[in-house]
Parts: structure tokens; sequence; C-alpha cells
């Protein structure tokens, strides 16, 4: 009898889905043929919950050991045989749970009467009898799948399906009381250390410029763009515009790339100069600064425009420990409202809970 390793089968999961999740942040979705997608469309709508959860165990059997029937979820029905039901407590349940995808309470093999296979004649008896077809058209599928790329690409689907499934529920955000600027200063590692498409760093930034604007009262009118949203296109010059009246006073670059000689003589030529900005500021995570392009910021400081580079979290952190902890609550209250905001993914609501617990747990 076969049963995978539920370590390995684990791990497999959080892989996959990590890469899901870091593609979907970026707007690229994994495809899958257009003959199976309509049966992923009728599990996934059903309201019967199993239907999807049976599918990640049964992908995961089929990707570790292929002498195994994925039609056969117990281990008395033969030697090619599973535990579905092991590997629904010990993998897919937990897994679920632990990314807070909405998922059942039990194990997902109690929807079925108890010894039955994912065979035709079990949808007797089921309230949801097309969407056990559209399921039992899957299964057949992946029984008689060889490639391991395509079955590969059949979990990543699944899994992005999840991925959506998560960010159409509601995910409560952590609001902690209150926390030292020693926390604070492990929570900005552990945010920008987060795969988040860029956009975790540009919500610190402008949670930070809008704490400045009102705690020293300056009347600054601060527009901020969409991630991976064009400068023409949206008027501005930069990631964050700060404006005083009609005049900019500055404008803000925020980047995990690497700044090199190139992208400043592209940055002064496509949005200083058609902008008139006399002060652009680029933000880096932690990628450095080339010489060629610090030289170049310094022939554009001769004619009139600043160019000038500091490390998101070291600016961050000396204005928090400048505004006192009046301040720092401020800006903690302005960042839990912008990630509650409609739009933002529930993976950076997840990475914003995950690091809340991990810097109070201690």
């Amino acid at each position: 009898m076969g049963q995978p390793d539920h370590k390995t089968a684990r791990s497999r999961l959080e892989r996959e889905f990590e890469r899901v999740d870091r593609d979907a942040l970026r707007g690229k979705w994994p495809r899958i043929s257009e003959r199976l997608k309509p049966h992923f469309d009728r599990v996934f709508d059903s309201g019967t919950q199993a239907y999807r959860e049976v599918l990640v165990g049964c992908v995961l059997v089929r990707l570790l050991d292929k002498t195994i029937d994925v039609h056969s979820p117990y281990l008395s029905h033969g030697e090619d045989a599973y535990s579905g039901r092991s590997l629904d407590e010990k993998v897919v349940n937990p897994f679920l749970k632990d990314h807070n995808v909405p998922s059942s309470k039990g194990p997902f093999l109690s929807t079925f009467r108890r010894s039955v296979g994912f065979v035709e004649s079990t949808r007797e008896g089921l309230r949801d009898k097309a969407g056990f077809d559209s399921l039992l058209a899957l299964i057949d599928y992946l029984a008689e799948e060889q490639d391991d790329d395509r079955l590969a690409g059949f979990l990543r689907y699944l899994l992005y399906r999840f991925w959506r499934l998560r960010n159409e529920a509601e995910i409560p955000l952590s609001r902690p009381q209150r926390l030292s600027l020693e926390q604070y200063d492990r929570l900005l590692t552990g945010l920008l250390d987060t795969p988040s498409g860029g956009r975790f760093p540009v919500l610190l930034v402008e949670a930070t410029f809008r704490t400045l604007n009102d705690h020293f009262h300056l009347g600054w009118e601060i527009q901020s763009q969409g991630i991976n949203v064009a400068d023409g296109p949206s008027g501005l010059g930069g990631d964050i515009t700060i404006l005083e009246g009609e005049l900019i006073l500055l404008v803000a670059e925020i980047t995990e790339r690497r700044v090199d000689r190139n992208r400043i003589v592209t940055t002064f030529q496509t949005k200083i100069l058609e902008h008139s900005i006399e002060d652009y500021l680029f933000f880096i995570k932690d990628a450095p600064v080339e010489d060629d392009a610090i030289e170049q910021a310094r022939r554009y400081f001769s004619q009139g425009h600043e160019v000038n580079f500091i490390v998101i979290r070291d600016w961050i952190r000396m204005v928090l420990a400048t505004i006192g902890k009046k301040g720092r609550d401020a800006f903690c209250r302005k960042l839990i409202e912008t990630l509650d905001s409609p739009g933002v993914p529930s993976s950076l609501k997840e990475a914003w809970n995950n690091q809340i617990a991990h810097i109070t747990s201690g």
C-alpha cells in the first residue's frame, strides 16, 4: 500500500504556493487547459468545500507516487490505495488553515459515505452532483497524466484558485496596542524581506510621509500611484509625489532593484526634466547604488536637480525614533488602515499578522 510522505507533501505545497503568491502579486497567473477550466470553475463554485480540498490530496499523490490510484482514498481499497483522511489531517487541512484559506472544519472525506472511492457511483446521495461530476473529471485527468510538468501546472493552477478564494475572504488584521522602537525595527525588516511585488516598500514609505505630514502639520498634498503603474499615464514623476500647493517639493522613487547610471539618466530624461523636479529621491531596499550612478547624480546636482539615495529601513527607523511614541502609534494606525483597504492582497495581510505575532510573542 502506498502513502506519500507527509513532510515531502507539505513542503511541495508550500513551495508551489509561495511561487503562485509571488507571481500573482506581479500580475502573472498560472494557465490551465481550456478543457479543464470549466471543471475547476464548477468545483470552486460548489457549496461543497470538500470537492476542491480533495483535489489537493489527489494531485499531491499523483506527483509523489504514480503507483497509487488517486481514485482510492481508503487503504482498505487495495494495494494501490492511500489514506486520504491521513493526508488531509496531516497536510491539506493544516496547510489551508495556516494560509487563511476558507476550508472545511473536519476531514474532507466526511462529506462522502465511508469507504467510497472517487468513482461515478459515489455521486448518488451527494447534494451537488454536477460539482462531483467535475471533481471526478479532474481526478480522471490526474489518473491518466504521466508528465510531471503538466501535473505541477495543475497543482499551481489549483493553488492559484485557492489564492483567489483567500483574497475574496476577509482577513482581520492584528492591531497591536503598542510596539517598542526595537520591535518596529524587527517589523520593518520582516515586512521588507517579504516578497510583495514591491508593495510593502511603497506602503511603508507612504505611511511614513503621511505620518510626518500630520505629526508636524506640514500641509503637504501626498499623491501616490499604484504598484506597477506607468508614470506617464498617471501624470506623476515617481511612486510618491509631495506637493505644497502647485509646487512639487519632492518626488520619491521606491525600488528593490539595483540603481545604475542608465537608470539615473533615463529617470532624468523622462521624469525629472519633464516635470521640472528639483528634488528626486530614490528609496532603495538593500541593493547597492553603483558608483557611476552616484557620479551621474552629482552632475545633475550642478545643473540644479538633486538626485539622492536613501535606504528605506534606515530612513523609517530614524523618523520613528524622532517622532516619539505618539508619532509611532500614528504610523502604525496609518499602515493598518492602508493594509485594510480594498484591493490589498490577502497575502500582505497574512504577512503583517505573522510579523506582529512573531515580534510580540517573545
